[in-house]
């Protein structure tokens, strides 16, 4: 036999023991669904507790996602106040708000005149009359600096506030950082205990379907040993609970993202209300594409988990006994 003919012929037997092993895994997943079908009340209850499970740190997530929207809007809108010096001039002024203006920290600049603050006093304070006895105006100039988005947050504002300060025109600045602090330690806070309820949940899920399998192979302790005596290696019996587990996870994964997707959708309507109170147009924001994905692909995961380390524990325990 040839060189060619032999290497044909070994390329022949890897695509074909490829292919067949291919067909092997599809039965035995397909197999595994029927089970689950076969139990259709233990599979029911397994996959609305792994939902159920999934669902609390998916929507903790959700709210996450949306306060953080939320915040960044509060945190562009924060302003910067610049109180100018009573013998700054008008043409000064405004000298210095083009300067302003050429920071890249900067959004927006307004400017708001020694005569403009004075009439804005009059018809906020109601002693207009009064104030038409004064021989000067006290009041100063004052350029309000709204940060951009990188910049607003407590830090960075903190920063471009001194920077601002040692303009010559500026007599002194304001920038109200206690509640961007106290934002953004809540913001902290609340992803830090989403991660640790997540992890929890993941857990509970992990040894849910651990639990599950390992009844499952309870159940089939005999055929299991039955086919241990015919031959069947470990790897080929742990095959159909580990699909048992993947279709937990993908069941349990879509059923999560339809309770979240509900639970947004009966939230939007109460939000709509509340922000609406405001006069704000605030749309609550569901999980996107990716998100979903993301949310199926880790109830697969664990649903694998919780069921390799239930068969590696239990079915190795299984050995064939002679009568």
């Amino acid at each position: 036999m040839s060189n060619s003919a032999v290497s044909t012929h070994r390329k022949r037997g890897f695509s074909e023991r490829v292919v067949a092993l291919t067909i092997r895994h599809l039965q035995q997943a397909i197999g595994s669904l029927g089970d689950l079908w076969r139990t259709p009340f233990t599979s029911i209850m397994t996959v609305l507790v792994l939902g159920i499970s999934l669902t609390l740190p998916a929507t903790l997530h959700l709210f996450v996602k949306n306060a953080k929207t939320v915040t960044e809007q509060w945190g562009s809108a924060s302003e910067i106040t610049l109180f100018l010096k009573l013998s700054v001039n008008d043409k000064s002024a405004k000298n210095l708000v083009r300067r302003i203006r050429l920071n890249p920290d900067v959004a927006k600049v307004d400017y708001i005149s020694a005569d403009q603050a004075l009439e804005e006093f009059k018809l906020l304070s109601g002693f207009g009359q009064a104030l038409e006895y004064l021989d000067d105006n006290p009041l100063p100039a004052t350029v309000l600096v709204t940060p951009t988005k990188r910049a607003s947050q407590a830090q960075a504002a903190r920063d471009l506030l001194a920077s601002l300060e040692k303009e010559r025109e500026v007599d002194q600045g304001k920038l109200d950082l206690e509640w961007l602090s106290r934002l953004e330690a809540m913001a902290v806070l609340i992803e830090d205990m989403v991660i640790g309820i997540a992890l929890l949940l993941c857990l509970s899920v992990v040894l849910i379907i651990g639990n599950t399998i390992r009844l499952a192979i309870l159940n089939q302790k005999d055929a299991i040993a039955v086919m241990k005596l015919v031959g069947a290696t470990d790897s080929f019996i742990q095959r159909p609970f580990l699909y048992s587990g993947i279709w937990y996870g993908i069941l349990g994964g879509i059923l999560a993202c339809f309770c979240v997707a509900l639970l947004a959708q009966y939230l939007t309507g109460a939000l709509q209300h509340l922000t609406s109170l405001y006069q704000s147009n605030f749309i609550l924001q569901g999980l996107s594409f990716s998100e979903v994905l993301t949310l199926i692909a880790a109830a697969v995961f664990l649903g694998l988990l919780g069921s390799y380390i239930s068969v590696r524990q239990h079915i190795r325990a299984i050995e064939p006994t002679a009568d």
